[in-house]
């Protein structure tokens, strides 16, 4: 196993955690984690990469081992912090970006606006939320209104090994091995002796704002980066988007708007689900390593 050393920095007021693996002087490849992860998911991925890199991976804000904002959490400040990010480790310079799940739209949506700051754009799981329609915005913010008062709370778990049990019941593919290494990473013993995720509650809270498809595919149209499009064969997120055929056929409407990038490889990862970087890290590190080079 890589090993991985720790940074903290300031970003934007917040008191951000980054992981590095690999040697500093390697070319750099920045890593995104998904919704309720962190950093270290990437360490099967990392290790089965052939080529040396310098993986530059933060704790999103609220997440992890970075600090929590304990209110409200908004999807444009995911951009903001990425930019601050890019700034201090590559200023100036284009580089490759890697994203998984909400990592993956955060990084799509910042190729398109940042344009002529990405060599290379990996997206896995990057396929984002079903669209919404106008008439579910009074609802949507009704509960947003009745949750946002209230003092969100995550459950707490008595041993590590039911942590990892956790994450074998969200992914049944993943090894005892591996489960208890990233219980490792996602939990955190607390004061009275048992474990707490480390991802601030108040990213529970439903979104006051409908996703808006046609606005992302405009950032997904601006991209002028080659890249990676990578996707689980058993996604459990696919049933989102519809039925099978529904999906289907979303999904690739959705990739057509990345078309005026340089190229697009897609890459369909069998017997994974939506955490493939854990249930098939040397397939997916082959296909990056064959796309970077």
């Amino acid at each position: 196993m890589k090993s991985s050393r720790s940074e903290f920095l300031p970003i934007r007021g917040m008191h951000y955690h980054i992981r590095h693996w690999g040697d500093a002087k390697a070319p750099k490849l920045f890593m995104l984690h998904g919704w309720m992860d962190v950093s270290a998911s990437f360490q099967f991925l990392v290790d089965a990469l052939a080529r040396d890199w310098h993986v530059i991976a933060p704790d999103w804000r609220g997440f992890g081992l970075s600090e929590y904002a304990a209110s409200p959490y908004w999807f444009p400040d995911y951009l903001a912090d990425l930019d601050a990010l890019l700034q201090h480790y590559a200023p100036g310079q284009p580089v490759n970006l890697l994203g998984h799940s909400l990592g993956a739209n955060v990084a799509g949506i910042y190729a398109g606006v940042r344009a002529e700051r990405i060599k290379k754009l990996i997206m896995l799981e990057g396929f984002g939320m079903p669209a919404t329609q106008a008439d579910e915005a009074p609802a949507r913010y009704a509960r947003w209104l009745d949750e946002v008062q209230g003092n969100p709370h995550l459950r707490s778990y008595a041993t590590l090994q039911q942590v990892a049990q956790r994450l074998q019941k969200n992914n049944p593919r993943l090894s005892d091995q591996r489960a208890e290494f990233l219980a490792q990473h996602w939990a955190a013993k607390n004061a009275a002796g048992t474990w707490d995720i480390q991802a601030d509650p108040w990213h529970k809270l439903p979104n006051p704002n409908l996703y808006r498809v046609d606005e992302v595919m405009a950032c997904w149209q601006a991209v002028r980066a080659d890249v990676l499009w990578v996707e689980a064969k058993n996604s459990e997120l696919l049933a989102r988007m519809g039925s099978n055929c529904q999906a289907r056929a979303e999904i690739e409407r959705r990739v057509a708007y990345l078309r005026s990038a340089i190229n697009v490889t897609q890459l369909m990862i069998e017997n994974a689900g939506h955490m493939l970087q854990h249930d098939q890290p040397e397939i997916v590190a082959q296909a990056i390593d064959q796309f970077l080079d």
